[in-house]
């Protein structure tokens, strides 16, 4: 037993489990502490990874070497290609996955991994230098001292947790789990701002009671996608369907009924809650003529009877909450396992850290997750991901490592924190993202797998996978891009495939674009092509066939789109930390002087994403370089 590491990550969530498997992959002696070691990984709100935007960045960290979409994939009971009906740059991978087995299938990974230990524990201290501005360590409950170069808080919603249902109030970071007090109290005194947020989950429900016949089935898919760039196995679990239900009249007026005992309402809850996932109380109020709203009745795993009712938060008290819900046909007889609950918790503002997640008051100590006020698992992991590479980096020397706006969803998320801050829970959107054809859930290990084999974290097979497919690829776009056809010897498929005959021959890659036209299509007539799919010997060739025809249709938008960022990206190397006393430049406006000293941008393309600076304030500071 030793209490001497490297990196010691505290809290064992999603970001939690990416950080401490990222530092120990990377070589540095790693502790984990959690509360509970039964409760790694726990998908605290609903069994599920991915949706819109979330997809892209679960892909992005098994890109990097990451695991959440590798656990995914081995305990997914559904899975869903969102947004299909839009290009490229909007599809999502969804997954929903046994709650069981995932904290199971993470614990197993993470006992396995070399370099890390797990201790179970609360830290209640962070141990620090003599002049308190690096941390060396923490202290648990227990009394017991852990010394480290690095520390990575993950608390999640722990720190000073309070649970609401109802008027009645329980400490807690999550049903039947206590909260954890200290850190916060030893930060703000130590400089750093916190505030108080509010997330909130719905009732579990028990599926022998519900009416199947009344709901609507929504089955999944069961084709070639996954969300590990690694895997290639047929699904492990008998795959389950989700179902849909609506809200109406009857429900809403036994809800409103409850409104008085809302804690959102009664004054119990000052924080601010997720403005997109509202409550089902916030939705009967702020959308007071929709006369119903749409439920999702999912699965918790494969053999158990709890299903999470999505659409359906509440902290209403027990009792509105189970009458609301016996007015709605399909649970008029519905039994419950535990009711939903609103929680507030401490969080940390994200402008007080660097973009490699560091803190800017104390060296050496990371921030991610929920504790830098963002919501959902995909975002914690990311962040945990990034952390736990930086912490690695900052114990053995190395260049911090982060991501443009332009390479990930992951650096789109970490700039926006540090940047704007947050003003309510963080989620991420592909709106967020100016680049998003050019962040693609196809291509996210194209984009990020060879910068995270060159810091060591990707390891070589899985960099040998990555070069095997992009020649594939690239040999197919090479063919269609040479390969010529006349009219006679293809008008007939056109004609019969609905898209306008050739007046003269063509090279095979002019056809392409046409939104009737693709790659395995084109191949039933063109024999020379059929050849060159059939030689792909890759189990991953459906994948391949997939990436070559997105960037075959849509290379117009992805050279348009990577020309703009070329040209924002000059911004970005320009530097300016520490360059400017900001107070003093009185051609600033008040509010450019403030936030830019507050926040200290590291380049002129990040100060200029800053809320409330203006161009003529970028082109202040743009002049005084020059000067």
């Amino acid at each position: 037993m030793t209490f001497n590491y490297d990196v010691i990550v505290v809290g064992a969530g999603h970001a939690g489990c990416e950080a401490a498997a990222a530092a120990a992959n990377l070589g540095s002696k790693t502790l984990l502490i959690t509360m509970d070691m039964n409760k790694i990984a726990q998908m605290s709100c609903n069994p599920a990874v991915g949706g819109i935007a979330k997809g892209q960045i679960v892909r992005e960290i098994d890109a990097l070497g990451g695991y959440m979409g590798i656990v995914t994939d081995r305990t997914a009971i559904q899975f869903r290609m969102l947004n299909r009906s839009k290009g490229p740059a909007m599809w999502s991978p969804r997954a929903q996955s046994d709650r069981a087995r995932f904290i199971e299938c993470w614990r197993g990974i993470l006992e396995n991994l070399p370099n890390l230990s797990i201790w179970q524990d609360t830290v209640e201290t962070l141990l620090l230098s003599s002049d308190q501005k690096s941390v060396c360590g923490v202290k648990t409950r227990l009394g017991v001292e852990f010394r480290a170069r690095c520390v990575v808080l993950t608390n999640g919603t722990f720190l000073n947790g309070l649970m609401h249902i109802g008027r009645v109030q329980i400490r807690g970071g999550r049903v039947a789990e206590p909260a954890s007090t200290g850190l916060t109290e030893q930060l703000v005194s130590l400089g750093i701002q916190s505030d108080r947020m509010k997330t909130g989950t719905p009732v579990r429900i028990d599926a022998r009671s519900v009416h199947f016949e009344e709901m609507t089935e929504q089955p999944g898919e069961n084709d070639f996608h996954k969300f590990s760039f690694l895997d290639t196995s047929k699904r492990v679990l008998k795959q389950l369907s989700c179902w849909t239900t609506f809200t109406n009249e009857a429900c809403h007026a036994v809800l409103r009924e409850g409104l008085p005992d809302s804690p959102l309402y009664n004054g119990q809850i000052k924080s601010i809650g997720p403005r997109y996932c509202p409550s089902i109380e916030t939705k009967i109020v702020t959308f007071a003529d929709k006369p119903q709203h749409q439920l999702f009745l999912e699965p918790e795993g494969e053999t158990t009877q709890e299903y999470y009712l999505n659409g359906f938060s509440s902290s209403l008290p027990l009792d509105i909450q189970l009458r609301a819900l016996q007015q709605i046909p399909a649970f008029r007889d519905v039994q419950i396992y535990r009711p939903g609950y609103a929680i507030e918790y401490d969080f940390f503002d994200p402008t007080q850290l660097h973009h490699n997640l560091e803190t800017k008051q104390i060296r050496n100590l990371f921030f991610a997750g929920q504790i830098n006020g963002t919501t959902g698992y995909e975002e914690a992991g990311g962040q945990g991901l990034i952390a736990g590479i930086n912490a690695h980096i900052n114990c053995h020397g190395g260049t911090p490592f982060t991501l443009g706006r332009d390479e990930a969803y992951i650096g789109v998320l970490i700039d926006d924190l540090v940047t704007k801050g947050v003003d309510e829970p963080y989620r991420m959107f592909t709106s967020r993202a100016e680049y998003r054809i050019l962040l693609r859930q196809d291509d996210a290990d194209m984009r990020l797998t060879e910068k995270a084999y060159q810091i060591g974290l990707a390891k070589q097979d899985r960099y040998e996978l990555l070069t095997k497919k992009k020649e594939c690829r690239d040999a197919i776009i090479a063919f269609v891009k040479n390969y010529s056809v006349k009219p006679q010897q293809i008008n007939s498929h056109l004609e019969a495939l609905g898209t306008t005959p050739l007046s003269h021959g063509c090279k095979l890659i002019e056809l392409i674009p046409r939104p009737q036209i693709t790659l395995e299509n084109l191949a039933e007539f063109v024999p020379d092509f059929r050849e060159v799919l059939d030689r792909i010997q890759d189990p991953r060739k459906e994948e391949i066939i997939e990436a070559a025809e997105i960037l075959i249709k849509y290379s117009g938008y992805i050279r348009r789109e990577q020309i703009i960022a070329e040209k924002i990206n000059r911004l970005e190397n320009i530097h300016i930390k520490d360059k400017f006393d900001y107070n003093s430049i009185l051609s600033l406006s008040t509010e450019a002087r403030q936030k830019l000293t507050r926040i200290n941008p590291e380049t002129i393309a990040q100060a200029s994403r800053i809320p409330g600076i203006s161009p003529s304030d970028i082109n202040i500071l743009l002049v005084m370089l020059g000067r």
